[in-house]
């Protein structure tokens, strides 16, 4: 609930709008104890987090640190999504054994394979020091100077915490500055892959579904934690054995239906819930219409090079799902916080805040805050924008320019360390470009320079452009680069970094594709990076203020969380569906019927394994149906972002219902403004995953590993 739907100040809320936030799990007990309970959940607050004893925490795990998975096992069996562990199955693929394509499932420990730098890290305790980090700061000092006080403290309070030899001290900011924890973790360094389905099962509907509801995904895979003869965490050894956790999560066969309580437990990355109305109306208006904009002339072109070119669009598939995922949500984020008038709703809380102020007679200390965010946001806008143009053209969507602007950062790295620090940066640059090239089209991305640099130049401010982009021929510039840069090809590439320092620096000076990387880079740097990190950091200031002045103007019972920062969190809500249009209604659950349904033969998104066909045409489901269609997906209103991918669904027991792995698209604009009409998570239903493993698989060994559960029976068992 954005700003925390500030109608908590002065309105009644209604119980379903009380599902949004993402909670620090050691601060439930109260309000959000409470409120689950309210909405089902049959646990205590001490069942999800519990220092001293084994607890629902003790089974959540963050994955490789940018995902979450879960325990579920008492042999250190993880459970995870496809996308999350796509990259260790796409290492171990081939031609003999391609993975990816055919899924890959370890009868045996033996069988299990091995992941060099793939990490798992447990949340041991989670402790408020609050104190010891604002210590000797002051209000009236610089933003700068704050900061160098702050994380001179963090590194004392991370140095002098007590821990084990094999844990780590990590101490996050929380409330924009106002809050501050430590966490204490524990990081397993030997992670096997123990199972995954084949990518028409594990990314069923790929781009097209992806952020759409109805879905019909079976996006999960199987790891397995390893240890040494400790049960601590050791590097991979041959001598290393199966880690016992502390908790691992009982498996419910019973499924979900509309209303049931959820819970979703895991390590959001990132949200800007407190956004004022300023920067939330900049963010629809300006920025979100510029990065779309890119995109679409970035992938309409590739669009059109993949569908008349079969080996390009084999080279390109990867590529183009990456560029259209965040294309999509700019989108339907956009759409979101329209349809559900964030913006105005801010503006009225702001009014209100405003008047909570004047009442409280706090005009001095917080009065000033909201006109300065209009000041610093009006200031920023241009910064923002050209920014933004930087990063999606010379960064994300130009791949030439992606990789000049890298070895412009190889020649910042000589220039301030030295010939060493360049040749291990040269070396490692041309090793992992070898393998870039391997999918790289010139003639495509040709066609993306010569369209996005004309947009570069026509959009951003002047004052902003380097001066060789000003009266520029884009269609001669674009061929001088694609025709005579080294950068088009990596046996060129690679002969241009050879040599000395000095003798590449005076290559690359002469190459026209580096130089327009330079000039843009010169001009970022120099032009719009500067003032743009001081309004930041001005803005981050009154954030923090802003923030505390919600704290305090709000009462005891407000639901203000703090905002994600990739640290564990629980949200909880209930399975629901929604209307996303008029006369239109989504139910929450779908079935494998639906992928028989979308099914295209040879279609890389939506074939089907001949194996699901049979099993779907015999009926063959074994304990995992109910009224005899398998469940797939399910959709609820438990409030999550990126981070959350892989994060179990919990349900009122403390039992596994499901895998969290996307958003429903009209609700991505919850990261800025959660509205529990639209707001959507998306989840594998576990006996979809069960099924997939036991009937599909064949892999009975991983299922007599679990306990599967019968909650709303009260019984439990293993699969005989």
């Amino acid at each position: 609930m954005k700003l925390l739907r500030l109608l908590f100040i002065f309105l009644s809320v209604p119980l379903f709008a009380q599902q949004g936030g993402m909670w620090i799990p050691s601060l439930l007990d109260g309000m959000n104890e409470t409120e689950m309970k309210n909405l089902g959940m049959k646990m205590s607050a001490q069942d999800i987090y519990d220092v001293n004893n084994s607890s629902l925490k003790d089974a959540i795990v963050h994955f490789n640190g940018g995902c979450t998975s879960e325990m579920i096992s008492n042999q250190g069996l993880l459970l995870t999504n496809h996308h999350c562990g796509y990259s260790q199955i796409q290492k171990h693929s081939s031609l003999e054994s391609d993975y990816l394509e055919h899924g890959f499932w370890a009868k045996s420990l033996k069988e299990e394979l091995p992941n060099p730098g793939v990490t798992a890290t447990f949340i041991i305790k989670i402790e408020d020091v609050t104190e010891k980090i604002l210590e000797g700061t002051t209000a009236t000092m610089s933003e700068a100077d704050k900061q160098g006080i702050i994380e001179a403290n963090i590194a004392k309070v991370v140095q002098n915490s007590p821990k084990e030899k094999y844990q780590e001290n990590r101490v996050r900011t929380f409330y924009e500055g106002n809050q501050y924890m430590l966490f204490v973790v524990e990081t397993f360094k030997d992670i096997r892959l123990v199972g995954a389905p084949p990518s028409s099962i594990g990314k069923f509907g790929s781009d097209t579904d992806n952020w759409v509801w109805p879905r019909h995904t079976g996006d999960f895979a199987l790891f397995r934690i390893y240890a040494d003869k400790n049960n601590n965490p050791a590097e991979y050894s041959e001598d290393n054995v199966p880690y016992t956790p502390k908790h691992f999560l009982p498996i419910s066969l019973d499924g979900v239906a509309e209303n049931d309580f959820t819970m979703v437990f895991g390590f959001p990355g990132s949200t800007d819930e407190y956004l004022p109305s300023v920067a939330l109306e900049q963010i629809v208006e300006t920025i979100n219409p510029a990065r779309i904009a890119i995109r679409d002339a970035a992938l309409a072109i590739v669009d059109e090079y993949m569908r008349a070119d079969p080996q390009i669009k084999i080279q390109y598939a990867s590529k183009f799902a990456r560029i259209a995922n965040y294309w999509k949500k700019w989108r339907g984020e956009t759409l979101g916080l329209t349809k559900s008038n964030a913006v105005g709703i801010k503006k009225d809380q702001e009014r209100d805040l405003t008047a909570q102020m004047k009442k409280k007679g706090k005009q001095a200390e917080y009065g000033n805050l909201l006109p300065q965010f209009e000041t610093y946001y009006t200031q920023i806008e241009p910064y923002s924008l050209a920014r933004e143009y930087f990063l999606e053209t010379a960064l994300r969507n130009v791949e030439l320019l992606t990789t000049a602007f890298q070895v412009y950062q190889l020649k910042q790295a000589y220039e301030n360390r030295g010939e060493q620090s360049f040749n291990d940066r040269r070396d490692n640059l041309i090793a992992s470009m070898n393998v870039k090239y391997k999918d790289y089209s010139s003639k495509v991305d040709k066609d993306v320079f010569e369209v996005l640099i004309a947009l570069y130049a026509e959009k951003v401010d002047e004052r902003f452009l380097p001066d060789s982009f000003k009266n520029m021929d884009v269609e001669r510039l674009t061929e001088d680069v694609y025709s005579n840069s080294a950068f088009t090809n990596f046996e060129s590439f690679k002969a241009l970094l050879e040599g000395d320092a000095e003798t590449v620096m005076a290559k690359l000076e002469k190459d026209p594709g580096y130089q327009v990387a330079r000039d843009m880079a010169d001009a970022y740097f120099t032009k719009i990076a500067p003032d743009y990190e001081a309004l930041r950091l001005n803005i981050s200031g009154l954030e923090r203020d802003y923030m505390k002045a919600l704290l305090e103007l709000s009462p005891k019972d407000a639901r203000i969380f703090p905002n994600a920062n990739s640290t564990m969190r629980v949200t909880y809500g209930q399975v629901k569906g929604y209307s996303p249009a008029d006369a239109v209604y989504y139910e929450p659950v779908t079935h494998l019927d639906g992928v028989m349904e979308k099914y295209i033969p040879g279609d890389y998104e939506f074939d089907v394994p001949q194996k699901l066909i049979d099993l779907y045409n015999s009926k063959d489901y074994g304990p995992y149906a109910e009224n005899g269609k398998i469940p797939v997906n399910f959709i609820g209103t438990n409030h999550t972002t990126g981070g959350n991918s892989g994060s179990p669904a919990i349900d009122a027991h403390g039992n596994l219902i499901g895998l969290n792995f996307d958003r429903v698209w009209e609700g991505t604009m919850s990261d800025y403004y959660y509205d529990p009409s639209l707001s959507r998570n998306i989840m594998v239903d576990i006996r979809y995953v069960l099924f997939i493993v036991d009937k599909y698989a064949g892999a009975t060994n991983l299922i007599d590993e679990m306990k599967l559960v019968h909650p709303k029976k009260g019984k439990s068992k293993r699969k005989k």
